[in-house]
């Protein structure tokens, strides 16, 4: 088992991640030159399967078993008045998950992905973080590891969502704090520009008390559990060759952080879509990945990123499934 007990282990365990195959990706490539079809006619198509050739270790993949995973926290933050809801919101959200009445179940039936809910001590909120950090480093070490052993047998491609009243202004400090400058914070889940402004000063009060501006660092001091696991669970599939499609702005958030250790620990991702929530497009270009999908999205739950997984398989239909030229008997291959 990985030791993911304290931030040293847990950078261990990012160093020693895998890396792609490279003689499924050549082989894919290979294979892509051969298609019926003018190179490159495919667009992104073509690259996204490639890259998912040699994270699978296979020439002509399939999306047979995604899975999404969806992690839910609450936060000491939301007592500053930063989200237009009540922190009950989190705990009913989680009810009507595993009901299967929002949106994300929804996306994940159309999917055909397996969507797993995991609540993390919703009566224990994170500590307000203008007070200092929103967890000690062992809670946040153990959100991680939950997040790391969350990924199932079997899951040949993940997305991570996530439900937390006041988790936009904790992705907001992580952004600010890694990439710097202003200008992170939004509307979330619609606060007035009361509230806008609530949260631009939680998140300069955050900074100020908050010096360590490591990855785990800042996950630790800014972070929700549920940013933890996901952040665990991003790099528990890294480690099981598995790829990932990101989602908005808190994913992407949750992502940043593990860059922020090894600039490589992403490669295994891919950007689902463009959030509305303004500044995700920042911490896209930051990380060099262009969106798959851009629909004005901004609910989270992994629901952006549950959609871009229809694109992905329309990618490897065409990839494993398209005759090539002297297959198809077409001259000019």
């Amino acid at each position: 088992m990985t030791d993911l007990s304290s931030h040293a282990a847990i950078r261990a365990a990012l160093a020693a991640l895998p890396e792609p195959d490279d003689a499924a990706r050549v082989a894919a490539r290979k294979r892509d030159a051969q298609l019926t079809k003018p190179p490159g006619s495919l667009g992104r198509l073509e690259e996204l399967a490639i890259w998912y050739a040699g994270w699978r270790g296979e020439a002509r993949p399939r999306v047979a078993a995604p899975q999404i995973l969806v992690f839910a926290g609450n936060h000491g933050i939301a007592a500053q008045g930063v989200s237009a809801f009540p922190t009950e919101v989190t705990a009913q959200m989680v009810a009507n998950f595993e009901a299967g009445g929002a949106a994300i179940n929804q996306l994940a039936d159309l999917a055909g992905a397996r969507l797993d809910v995991h609540a993390l001590d919703l009566d224990r909120p994170t500590a307000d973080f203008t007070q200092g950090p929103a967890m000690a480093e062992a809670e946040a070490c153990a959100a991680f590891a939950r997040g790391w052993g969350a990924v199932a047998d079997g899951t040949d491609v993940l997305v991570v969502g996530e439900m937390g009243i006041g988790n936009t202004t904790s992705a907001t400090a992580l952004a600010s704090a890694i990439l710097g400058g202003n200008g992170w914070a939004g509307r979330g889940t619609g606060v007035d520009d009361a509230g806008l402004a609530r949260k631009e000063a939680a998140v300069a009060r955050a900074l100020a008390v908050n010096a360590d501006r490591t990855g785990l660092g800042v996950l630790t001091a800014f972070g929700g559990r549920e940013l933890a696991a996901m952040a665990g669970a991003i790099a528990g599939a890294r480690a099981r060759r598995v790829p990932v499609i990101l989602d908005g702005f808190i994913c992407t958030a949750a992502a940043l952080t593990l860059w922020a250790e090894e600039k490589g620990a992403l490669d295994h991702c891919v950007a689902g879509h463009l959030s509305a929530e303004g500044a995700h497009g920042r911490m896209l270009d930051a990380l060099g990945m262009a969106p798959l999908l851009s629909l004005g999205l901004r609910l989270g739950e992994g629901s952006g990123a549950a959609l871009a997984i229809q694109v992905l398989r329309g990618a490897l239909a065409c990839h494993s499934g398209m005759a090539t030229f002297s297959e198809a008997g077409v001259a000019g291959g």
